[in-house]
């Protein structure tokens, strides 16, 4: 009862609509009921008494009430369709909404393919289920009011008789409405299993083919999509059934108000013009009827999906702004870490942390894997929330702050480039959506990726297909950095944006990123220690904890973890190293410094 209150608010701001459709749609029924009710006077008026008046009065009478129920009918459509769909239209960009102001965290528990069949199969389905209820409803309601109407008035015996029969009908259709719905929901989970098996597969086809794994995926897939066909044939019969069951009961009824209204012509009882108007209207009552079986099949699989959608519709963002949040000035002093911890749900991660970064400083955090890197500066941006101690920039604690203003400082380049299957203009522009052309090339020219871009067959306006797979990861890597740049962010985090990458695209990105960190309270994230021993200061992490602070000399000397950490590393790669460590590191900010 909860989700049919809830679906019919939403339904609420289009009343003036409705109220129009709801017009039309009476003009359809009473023209409706009108039908049965002439059936009498033209049998009896015409055919039995031959009144040559009613002979041209009635036909055209007739054929007006059919335009008129055609035109009722359009516009009746019409409107509770365009109300079906701005309903669903507005519940999926909401579903899309809230699915975007959700924290990292609830990504990281739920599957892509889960939620994209939520966003396009379940709403599709409430879709079908809206559109039918929302059109066809109320109109039967009506035309079965009016047509009750016209059997009782003509015949109230066989009109009881009827009453008792029909409502027999309505005992087949709750049960397999309620068997529909128990179906349709274990469907959408099915179905939802077939969206994560296809995203995983499709994104990550190249492990399928380097492990030979096509035939694996296949059987998986094949196993999860007969799983899908039985549910969705035990839908068919569920469907198939409900309405034999209804003929069969409105048979029997029928053959005894044909045998009662018969033996009363023959007596004298009644005339056969009031008989077949009575018959016609009950003929026609039967359409509605089933029509509502039909509605409530809907309704139970719209039922289902609507549970699934207010599901994800009801969740309330754990990381949003305070109501009384301001605005965050631009840095002008530190980003301080007091304290901080975090765990995901109980397994703790980081434990204490403190430390102080002050504007125009290069703080590079390295550790073992599992230290804790990466959710360090994750918390920077809130994509996590600290669960313990505290985060500020210039004494304004991050949840005191605007999740816009804060992020508008942040600029971020990782190890995974994310790139969007548009054109090269439209990926570095992300940055800035209102940036101009000139600004663009500018940042491209300063991320040393303008000559490949040029090199392009349709230059800026290249699209670069999903996950920019039609460029080198070198390029990728500048093309990410451009839309930093463009940014133009006080606080930038760099997480290992150069370990994927090989020597010659290794020093391509690298001078992208010496233009990038100028000027920048960075924080980097360095697999490769050679990169970052320029860094102002260098953060040892270690189980979640601070292990060491200071300068690359000075860690070296402490033969500490660091010292450690640095020994193992050239020793399992000394020639590509000592290659790389004299240009391969971060200097523009060190000599400023």
């Amino acid at each position: 009862m909860e989700l049919y209150l809830r679906l019919l608010r939403l339904i609420q701001p289009h009343w003036w609509r409705l109220l129009i459709a709801m017009a039309a749609m009476l003009g359809v029924s009473g023209i409706t009921a009108l039908m049965a009710f002439l059936v009498k006077p033209v049998l009896d008026d015409i055919f039995f008494d031959k009144r040559l008046n009613m002979l041209y009065l009635l036909p055209p009478l007739i054929i007006g009430l059919y335009v008129a129920k055609g035109a009722f009918s359009v516009i009746h459509n019409y409107l509770m369709n365009y109300v079906g769909g701005l309903i669903i239209r507005d519940m999926r960009t909401n579903l899309y909404r809230n699915l975007q102001l959700q924290p990292l965290s609830f990504f990281d528990q739920i599957s892509t393919g889960v939620l994209m069949s939520r966003i396009t199969y379940d709403v599709n389905l409430l879709q079908n289920s809206v559109s039918t209820v929302v059109t066809n409803l109320i109109r039967d309601i009506f035309t079965i009011l009016g047509l009750v109407g016209v059997i009782f008035y003509r015949e109230w015996r066989l009109a009881l008789i009827a009453m008792v029969v029909f409502p027999l009908a309505v005992v087949p259709i709750i049960k397999f409405g309620l068997r529909l719905r128990q179906i349709s929901s274990r469907r959408q989970v099915s179905m939802s299993n077939i969206n994560t098996i296809l995203q995983e597969t499709l994104i990550g086809n190249r492990i399928v083919k380097a492990f030979g794994r096509e035939d694996y995926e296949v059987k998986r897939f094949s196993l999860e999509n007969q799983r899908y066909f039985l549910l969705y044939m035990k839908q068919v019969m569920a469907r198939a059934l409900s309405s034999p069951v209804m003929e069969i009961l409105g048979g029997i009824g029928m053959a005894a108000i044909i045998w009662y209204g018969g033996y009363n012509v023959i007596k004298g009882y009644s005339t056969p013009g009031t008989f077949f108007s009575f018959l016609t209207a009950l003929l026609m009552l039967y359409a509605p009827i089933k029509s509502l079986s039909n509605i409530n099949n809907s309704v139970q699989e719209g039922l289902a999906a609507a549970s699934r959608v207010f599901d994800i519709l009801d969740l309330t963002p754990t990381i949003r702004n305070r109501p009384d949040a301001i605005t965050l000035p631009i840095i002008s002093r530190e980003l301080v870490f007091d304290q901080v911890s975090f765990a995901y749900e109980d397994r703790p991660v980081l434990q204490n942390i403190s430390l102080e970064v002050h504007r125009g400083e290069m703080v590079a955090l390295v550790g073992p894997s599992g230290a804790g890197k990466t959710t360090l500066v994750n918390l920077v941006p809130r994509f996590y929330e600290v669960t313990g101690g505290s985060i500020s920039i210039d004494g304004h604690d991050l949840r005191d702050v605007t999740l816009e203003s804060l992020r508008a400082q942040i600029g971020m380049v990782t190890q995974q480039t994310i790139l969007f299957n548009n054109t090269v203009r439209h990926n570095i522009a992300y940055g800035r959506l209102d940036s101009t052309e000139t600004e663009i090339i500018r940042a491209a020219q300063a991320a040393n990726a303008w000559d490949f871009i040029q090199a392009l067959p349709q230059g800026l306006d290249t699209l670069i297909g999903e996950q920019g797979i039609m460029l080198s990861g070198g390029e990728r890597q500048r093309l990410a950095i451009a839309r930093a740049l463009l940014k133009d962010p006080p606080i930038l985090i760099l997480d290992e944006a150069t370990s994927s990458l090989d020597s010659e695209a290794e020093r391509a990105v690298q001078q992208a990123l010496d233009n990038l960190i100028q000027d920048r309270t960075t924080l980097v994230i360095a697999h490769r220690l050679s990169t970052i021993r320029q860094a102002d200061r260098i953060v040892v992490l270690h189980d979640g904890q601070v292990a060491e602070v200071g300068r690359h000399e000075e860690l070296l000397q402490r033969n500490g973890l660091y010292r450690k950490l640095y020994n193992l590393q050239f020793r399992e790669a000394p020639d590509r190293d000592r290659d790389t460590e004299p240009e391969a590191s971060y200097r523009p900010l060190a000599q400023s410094s």
